[in-house]
């Protein structure tokens, strides 16, 4: 099946219209206690735990998208469902994260988000949704039709990079991982090598607002290191804001500079290849340079 453009804007639609429904659902529970569970996951609390609001925002969404998935035969992979398969067989499926910073909402702090993909068999984000319901931004992406932000087009800041520091998005995981402070020491070179202002980092968003937030403070990156062990983000946590930063002419990667397996058959964590969302290609190879860093614990030696 081939979407035509008016297919496309037709889908992008019933995306934003889902996110921002479950964006008021999240939003009815905030700051109020919810009952919270403890489910398989990856190996960080932020894969574990789940609340009555990601079911309920999972609901609404589902409902939202029915009719889609029925006039075009797409197939729904969402977090807090069984994955079928399906994804597997249809042409397209929407990849959902109904409820992106879990951990953020528990603790009622900004940076949790929903999150919606239109995903192809191939793995290619031809639709990206992400809806903030703290700020209200809503953030969407169609592939060859650009980026809007809050209706508005979006492009990257071109004003002077060399005036700014390097922005490192970062999350709780990664602030965990014994070779962090190695890790700063080579981003804070990276960031003299490119003639900025020195580093900053940002410890606070699950994995779409962080991404949203690169974008907002270029030159930034954030990205979760290859690892043995099963997490690193699931393919809901990164298709939508793929779409996003393809459009924008940014990186959406995984530490190979190859592009995102989001249609993974084995799995739907992404620890083993990593992911990278860099703001400019020269950044994003940069940070596939600390692979050796992020795997041994060892910087790579650079020749003279």
């Amino acid at each position: 099946m081939r979407l035509t453009p008016d297919d496309l804007a037709y889908l992008s639609e019933c995306a934003i219209s889902a996110a921002k429904q479950a964006g008021h659902v999240i939003e009815s529970y905030a700051n109020r206690t919810v009952s919270v569970q403890h489910k398989s996951g990856g190996d960080t609390l932020a894969s574990q735990v789940v609340t009555e609001v990601d079911l309920l925002s999972e609901a609404a969404i589902i409902k939202m998208l029915q009719p889609a998935c029925e006039r075009y035969d797409i197939a729904l992979l969402t977090e807090e469902s069984t994955d079928d398969k399906t994804r597997l067989l249809k042409d397209y499926f929407w990849c959902v994260d109904p409820l992106d910073g879990t951990l953020q909402f528990i603790e009622s702090t900004p940076g949790y988000a929903v999150s919606i993909a239109l995903v192809s068999q191939s793995g290619t984000p031809v639709i990206g949704v992400i809806y903030d319901p703290v700020t209200q931004s809503l953030y969407s992406a169609v592939k060859g039709q650009g980026v809007l932000r809050n209706g508005m087009s979006w492009t990257i800041s071109s004003s002077s990079q060399q005036q700014r520091p390097l922005t490192l998005m970062c999350d709780c995981g990664l602030l965990q991982q014994p070779y962090y402070p190695h890790l700063l020491k080579a981003l804070k070179a990276m960031a003299k090598q490119f003639g900025l202002a020195g580093l900053q980092v940002f410890q606070q968003g699950g994995a779409a607002m962080n991404a949203c937030w690169a974008l907002e403070n270029s030159p930034a990156c954030y990205f979760k290191c290859p690892k043995s062990e099963e997490g690193g983000g699931s393919l809901w946590d990164f298709a939508a804001t793929a779409a996003i930063f393809n459009e924008l002419s940014a990186v959406a990667s995984d530490f190979y500079g190859q592009a995102l397996e989001l249609n993974r058959k084995d799995s739907t964590f992404m620890n083993h290849r990593g992911v990278i969302f860099a703001t400019d290609q020269a950044l994003a190879t940069n940070i596939q340079g600390l692979l050796e860093l992020c795997t041994t614990g060892q910087e790579k030696t650079r020749p003279a």
